[in-house]
């Protein structure tokens, strides 16, 4: 059956495409330097030699968007990478062989869950130290208890089908069995899973950069630009808004590429 991909999909695709066009600009064609400052040229508004303006330290917001683009794909992509490659492993052998390990393993995903995200994270991060690392370590765990109850549901869905007992009497290993038989009938929802992942550790990025707990300075973060910002909203407001806007658009354009996947993989128009 032909796979449709609805207007949901067409529209993700567009808005990460432009993400991934900003980040590949950033390595390549920044105007000028991320933290090059200009005294003289502090709040200058949108304009032909200044895409999107001057902040109050007179550095090109244009410039610093994109390359803040490329530090908050990278959270985003190493944290979803982690969260669900330790959440398909988990959830895998959870769904599999239950007992005593699957009640112990979803009655901690079950604690994980019951504290709001951003605090558990705050939490995390005050722990581990601010930096990049703490913050991608924390966003893993804080991200992997949604993919383990995916891939669980999923291997639970399929472990008793027929293809997969007669690989049993056939003598197959658990692990292929898993890997082999079951994991591949999971990529649909799973990869549906990771696009929204995407989009939602990047929110989750912004937001503990805002709180000053994520990307640390001189680096450039659309988070820690909103904050750095707020104070300047009646006499500079696109030095607010353009970080807010991309940050709007992008975890947009995730959720609707996970969506139209989800929709496709499911055969809704």
């Amino acid at each position: 059956m032909k796979t449709v991909f609805g207007v949901d999909f067409r529209i993700g695709a567009a808005l990460t495409g432009l993400l991934l066009a900003a980040a590949l600009m950033g390595v390549f064609f920044a105007p000028r330097g991320y933290n090059d400052m200009d005294a003289a040229r502090r709040f200058m508004p949108p304009g032909r030699e200044y895409f999107f303006g001057t902040d109050n330290f007179g550095r090109d917001i244009f410039s610093r968007i994109i390359t803040g683009a490329r530090y908050t794909l990278a959270v985003a992509l190493l944290t979803v990478a982690g969260s669900a490659f330790l959440g398909a492993a988990l959830g895998l052998f959870s769904g599999y062989y239950g007992g005593i390990f699957d009640e112990v393993l979803m009655r901690a995903m079950d604690v994980l869950n019951s504290f709001p995200g951003i605090l558990l994270a705050l939490v995390m991060v005050a722990l581990l130290d601010t930096g990049e690392p703490a913050l991608v370590t924390a966003l893993i765990l804080l991200f992997t208890p949604g993919f383990v109850r995916v891939v669980r549901s999923g291997t639970l869905q399929y472990r008793s089908r027929d293809f997969v007992r007669a690989a049993e009497l056939q003598g197959c290993s658990a692990p292929r069995l898993l890997f082999v038989h079951i994991l591949p009938n999971l990529l649909p929802p799973l990869f549906s899973a990771i696009v929204l992942g995407l989009g939602n550790a990047i929110l989750a990025e912004a937001t503990m950069s805002y709180l000053g707990l994520g990307i640390q300075p001189p680096l450039p973060s659309w988070g820690r630009m909103l904050a750095e910002s707020q104070n300047y909203l009646f006499n500079a407001p696109w030095c607010a808004l353009v970080p807010g806007i991309m940050i709007m658009l992008t975890v947009s354009g995730f959720h609707f590429l996970g969506e139209g996947i989800r929709r496709a993989a499911a055969g809704e128009s």
